[in-house]
């Protein structure tokens, strides 16, 4: 249940949808000078070198940051995307942020992000990532059930993102009922799940799964960097985002025909949906 560690996977082209939504929803709850509460409930170590073993192993960051690192493109939120990114090295590309590290860019002092990480040594890695901000808050706990004992937040503003490892097949069911159950709780609250396409089977359930909820305002971005396959090994990632900002889907219209030209292959495609209506 621990052996995931996300510094292989660093900067790919999962990462790249998952925090480039991450930055548009997060850039819009500061509109407000209100207080907001991020919770993350699948941390990871919150930042990554890329010419460390891991990454160097597995060189997914290639496919993924690497392409998009001199984007000259027309589509703000890709430059603002990899903006972030480049804001944590100098000249060159050289470390790729968490989504810790992402959230950490957007919050305020007003502010607080909670983040939950089990494996042992990502946890230290972490709490050495953020330690140096007191509104940051980490746990060494199990990120589903740590979720519900933060909503309702006592802000009453909050941002979640729930992207579980999906080594366990029951991770799917559980990610979608944890958010309904959340969201049962917390009704006002952006939602955010991250998951993989390996069999497209699973999706299509918790799709389903959340479309037969009664949760209302759901919308679905994927990216394709080739087409689905029976063969073993991720061939797309997406994110599920309930209570989205308005501006979300007009933005990843935008977004994701561009990604799709720069990340993936001829049999690469994207969706852009909403799931169900507000």
């Amino acid at each position: 249940m621990l052996s995931y560690r996300h510094s292989f996977h660093a900067g790919n082209p999962a990462d790249v949808i998952k925090h480039l939504v991450l930055a548009q929803v997060l850039e819009y709850m500061t509109r407000k000078d209100k207080p907001f509460d991020y919770i993350d409930t699948h941390s990871g170590a919150g930042l990554f070198e890329l010419a460390a073993k891991d990454a160097q192993k597995t060189q997914e960051y290639l496919e993924g940051i690497a392409k998009l690192w001199a984007y000259a493109g027309q589509v703000d939120a890709i430059r603002d995307y990899v903006g972030v990114v480049k804001s944590l090295n100098q000249d060159t590309l050289a470390y790729y942020p968490g989504s810790p590290k992402v959230a950490e860019q957007f919050l305020r002092k007003q502010d607080k992000g909670w983040f939950f990480e089990l494996h042992p040594q990502d946890l230290k890695l972490l709490e050495k990532n953020t330690g140096h901000k007191r509104s940051l808050r980490v746990k060494g706990e199990d990120g589903f059930k740590g979720l519900m004992g933060l909503v309702p937040p006592q802000s009453r503003r909050a941002c979640v993102l729930m992207d579980p490892p999906y080594e366990i097949k029951s991770d799917y069911e559980v990610a979608a009922r944890s958010i309904i159950k959340a969201h049962k709780r917390f009704a006002s609250g952006t939602y955010m799940i991250w998951y993989p396409v390996v069999e497209r089977a699973r999706i299509d359930q918790m799709e389903q799964t959340l479309i037969e909820s009664g949760v209302r305002n759901i919308q679905l971005f994927e990216l394709a960097t080739e087409a689905d396959t029976e063969e073993r090994g991720m061939t797309a990632s997406g994110m599920i985002v309930i209570n989205p900002p308005w501006t979300l889907k007009a933005t990843m219209d935008e977004v994701l025909p561009e990604l799709v030209q720069h990340l993936s292959s001829e049999t690469g495609f994207f969706r852009s949906e909403q799931l169900v209506a507000e």
